[in-house]
């Protein structure tokens, strides 16, 4: 990715922050997302959530479904469904990665983050991920907390 002063329009619209808490994310694909209108200018003034929502792969597409994206309020005629399914676009080659990976145990299509790329263009990072288990998380709760202590006792003494 190119340095933050290069990237004037790069900002970043949604993110999922339980998602690597919840899902152990092997891999991850950005790709692009069918919007109409009214959803473009929504999300430019930050109207937008993925948390709850997922990807299907669903015959030879990939799909966002329940994410919300914010009615906006100058589309009076020509708005928009906050809750739709949304297309997203990836090459016949990631599609056929993607669909290998759900087609696996356990594996799932989680949305990371929304964001407008260095061009203006919204974008959508996916990762192929499997559900974590209980202890897992604790694990991972316990790991973060020693390296915040860690990290608090050489400031202290360094």
């Amino acid at each position: 990715m190119a340095k933050k002063d290069d990237d004037k329009n790069y900002k970043v619209i949604a993110e999922n922050r339980r998602a690597r808490y919840d899902y152990a994310i092997e891999d991850d694909i950005e790709c692009g997302i069918v919007l109409e209108g009214s959803e473009v200018k929504s999300l430019r003034e930050g109207g937008a959530n993925v948390a709850e929502s997922y990807a299907a792969v669903e015959g030879s597409e990939l799909w966002l479904v329940n994410a919300y994206i914010a009615p906006y309020a100058q589309a009076k005629t020509f708005g928009h469904e906050e809750r739709r399914r949304r297309k997203l676009l990836v090459s016949k080659r990631e599609m056929s990665k993607l669909w290998n990976a759900t087609a696996r145990e356990g594996y799932t299509l989680v949305p990371l983050v929304m964001y407008f790329n260095h061009r203006g263009m919204v974008k959508l990072k996916i990762g192929v991920g499997k559900g974590k288990k209980t202890e897992d998380k604790r694990a991972a709760t316990a790991k973060r907390d020693w390296q915040r202590q860690k990290a608090r006792l050489l400031k202290e003494h360094g």
